[in-house]
């Protein structure tokens, strides 16, 4: 049995590949994308597995399911996925891995044609033919939207119906992922948590020698985020704690525009893409300041730029002005109720007309480019781990992740994997990228993770709750970041996760089996790997010295040329 957590995209698409789906890549796969898993030529059948998909919340509940923007891809005749991997190169800030990015825009054109062939309902117009928009750093119009400003909604809902279709995937709901099994360096299965029929926790143990992690980010870090509340960092925290390689845990991408009222609802940069503006307190559009692109630089620029204009005005809101559109769309109000349908519906219960007057926005965590660092196949440093989406570090999207690639990696590596986890042999090789420094042309790069240690002393006696842990969060590993800052964040969230272990390893002791309710108990266990992953962060954001990307330090301003590749990490 292959045992695939997480059902959004990644998970979806690695669970299809894993059970011999064939409505997904009649290619197989190689170093440089198209041969075999394991020398398995093309044309040869694939091995199809019993695949059990876990949950931890109901079945399309997911980063996927709230994504609004799009998919980025090649599909369209003034195109092409040398393009589109230049285009992701460049708003990687050096840290892209080039063969990474050439499978993902080459095989992603693929995934994305298979899909909307096997039923996934994009936008079209009268004609039929599909829609597609302008993001920012994009190069060429290319994002295939669904629904409006619905995109991971459709898409969600379309492939877990495929998913639910296929006799070889068991869906459990409502399971959480405590711990992976390693016995004698291979995965040996998972520790879950599952909800039992009257709301309390029962401990399931799974046997399994492939399991393909595909839990998203953890974006709960922080007070302001797109993220739902599931994007708690598990699968990553599951994998850090069982000795697995992570790397690049010190970008993590802070969409410029969510709403700075209510719920933090994500306005997606497709508004930007046809036209909107950021306005300061004075009306004034700031962004042409600062990048020739304005609006449309890359997400990091941006959200940097609107963070210091929201410290320059003593912490107010940036506006969002959508007024431009009107040059196109006369009748501006029904274009954003067709276009944009679920953003104009959130605006207007908060008791804004966009369509008259510019809506407060702010930064909010949004994507982490970082994670479980994997090889070409979503192959992760233990024999038998497997990774993909955004809790995995395939080398696509570098020091910053260009608008639009995550549901886009979530197909190609997701796909990746599970065909990788049925095929591969017990003996089959890790093969990571080495790090490449892309500044200094043949500068050695060691390629041995930094060892970590999991913190054992604390003097705190009571173990921190969601809020404690977001401002700390927010305030030492934030949008702009410093030494001094951080190396108080790594003490404080190092004490903090000691003293979550050792209230887990009590518990575990004195309770044998876990009594408490289950969202309860959830709630805790969320907690410890927030701060796990958040302890990583913090540790990987104060050894980079300098600025690149997501990545900002003022102590640090500039990039530095010397250290243009990626840092590997793994707990002892």
């Amino acid at each position: 049995m292959i045992v695939v957590v997480g059902a959004g995209i990644a998970g979806l698409c690695a669970a299809l590949a894993a059970a011999g789906d064939g409505r997904l890549g009649s290619e197989g796969l190689a170093e440089g994308g198209r041969a075999s898993v394991a020398g398995m030529g093309d044309g040869a059948a694939r091995k199809s597995q019993e695949v059990l998909l876990v949950c931890k919340d109901e079945f399309v509940e997911s980063n996927t399911y709230h994504a609004q923007g799009g998919v980025a891809t090649a599909i369209f005749d003034d195109d092409s996925p040398a393009l589109h991997a230049a285009d992701t190169m460049a708003a990687g800030h050096g840290l892209c891995d080039r063969t990474a990015v050439n499978i993902l825009t080459d095989e992603g054109t693929r995934r994305v044609r298979e899909l909307i062939g096997d039923g996934w309902h994009v936008d079209r117009d009268g004609e039929g033919h599909v829609l597609r928009g302008l993001e920012a750093a994009h190069c060429r119009s290319r994002v295939v939207h669904a629904g409006g400003d619905a995109t991971g909604k459709v898409l969600e809902l379309d492939v877990s119906a495929m998913v639910k279709a296929n006799p070889n995937i068991t869906v459990l709901e409502h399971a959480f992922l405590n711990d992976i099994l390693v016995h004698d360096g291979h995965v040996a299965g998972v520790r879950l948590a599952v909800r039992d029929a009257q709301g309390g926790v029962e401990t399931r143990i799974v046997d399994a020698d492939r399991v393909v992690l595909a839990t998203g980010g953890a974006g709960r870090l922080y007070p302001y985020t797109t993220n739902p509340a599931v994007a708690t960092g598990d699968g990553l925290a599951a994998a850090i704690r069982a000795g697995a390689q992570v790397a690049d845990l010190e970008f993590y991408q802070f969409h410029p525009t969510a709403m700075a009222v209510g719920e933090h609802f994500l306005v997606s940069e497709a508004v930007r893409g046809e036209g909107a503006v950021l306005l300061d307190e004075h009306g004034h559009r700031f962004m042409t300041d600062i990048d020739p692109k304005a609006e449309l630089a890359p997400r990091d620029v941006v959200a940097r730029a609107n963070f210091r204009t929201m410290q320059a005005q003593g912490g107010k809101p940036i506006m969002l002005d959508v007024s431009p559109m009107a040059k196109e769309n006369p009748d501006l109000a029904d274009f954003l109720r067709h276009r944009f349908p679920t953003i104009d519906a959130y605006t207007r219960a908060l008791g804004f007309d966009w369509s008259k007057e510019p809506i407060p926005v702010a930064p909010a965590a949004h994507y982490w480019m970082g994670g479980i660092r994997t090889d070409l196949f979503g192959r992760a440093s233990i024999p038998g781990l497997y990774a993909a989406g955004e809790c995995a570090r395939t080398g696509v999207q570098g020091a910053n992740r260009l608008a639009s690639n995550s549901l886009l990696e979530g197909m190609v590596y997701g796909y990746r994997a599970g065909l990788a986890a049925a095929n591969d042999a017990d003996d089959a090789a890790w093969q990571p990228q080495d790090f490449d420094n892309s500044a200094i042309k043949g500068m050695p790069v060691c390629q041995r993770p930094m060892t970590l240690h999991m913190p054992t002393e604390t003097t705190q006696t009571q173990v921190w709750n969601r809020t404690r842990i977001e401002d700390a969060m927010w305030k030492h590993v934030g949008v702009i970041r410093d030494g001094d800052t951080l190396l108080q964040g790594v003490s404080v969230l190092g004490e903090a996760l000691a003293t979550a272990n050792h209230a887990e390893a009590a518990e575990s002791v004195e309770n044998g089996t876990q009594t408490a309710d289950y969202a309860h108990q959830v709630a805790m266990w969320e907690n410890r790997n927030l701060l796990t992953v958040g302890y990583v962060a913090a540790v990987a954001a104060g050894n980079r010295c300098e600025s690149r990307g997501a990545h900002t330090r003022q102590d640090y301003p500039t990039i530095n040329p010397t250290i243009a590749h990626s840092i590997a990490y793994q707990m002892a």
